[in-house]
């Protein structure tokens, strides 16, 4: 059944992790499609595979309403281009990292999306973080703080622990795609 899985979390909660655990194990026939973000953030600065995009680049996508959903955070700016509309038009459960602080115009976009929440303990994502070594302490500890204040809500809402083995967690994501 076509559905957009949007799945989000804190920094540093695993999100990546997960979502590269579950397509590494889907049959390569899976009707399932992970989307890119196009990101105004340097390609090799590690983490997901993203379109890397200058505030022009995206600036000028943007304006030419090449994204249906698109969003700030962090002083970056992320987009998610058109085509998984086409792709979830085929019939393609697609997958996407969202935002959480993004969510509620997502849902608005795409009022039958399935919300699933990556979460982690405190002590996990805090050296997560450190240990990817894009942010200052002083950032991490910033991105701790304002992971901790967002809530999601939804009734429909998939929450999946990742403070422990990668396994258990991915386990977990792998049965939402297969679901």
């Amino acid at each position: 059944m076509p559905v957009l899985v949007y799945v989000m979390g804190a920094s540093g909660c695993g999100k990546d992790s997960c979502l590269r655990y579950a397509k590494d194990r889907l049959p390569l026939d899976a009707p399932v499609a992970f989307a890119h973000r196009y990101i105004t953030r340097p390609a090799d600065s590690g983490g997901e595979n993203h379109v890397a995009l200058t505030p022009g680049e995206f600036n000028l996508r943007l304006s030419r309403g090449l994204f249906c959903l698109h969003w700030e955070s962090h002083g970056l700016c992320y987009g998610v281009g058109r085509e998984i509309e086409t792709w979830l038009a085929v019939g393609l459960k697609v997958v996407l990292n969202g935002s959480r602080e993004y969510f509620p115009r997502a849902l608005a976009r795409f009022p039958d999306l399935v919300p699933v929440e990556i979460t982690a303990e405190a002590g996990a994502v805090a050296e997560r973080l450190a240990a990817r070594g894009r942010e200052t302490p002083a950032q991490v500890e910033e991105r701790m703080r304002r992971g901790a204040s967002l809530r999601i809500k939804h009734p429909g809402l998939v929450r999946i622990d990742n403070s422990g083995p990668l396994p258990l967690a991915g386990e977990k994501m792998l049965d939402c795609l297969r679901s």
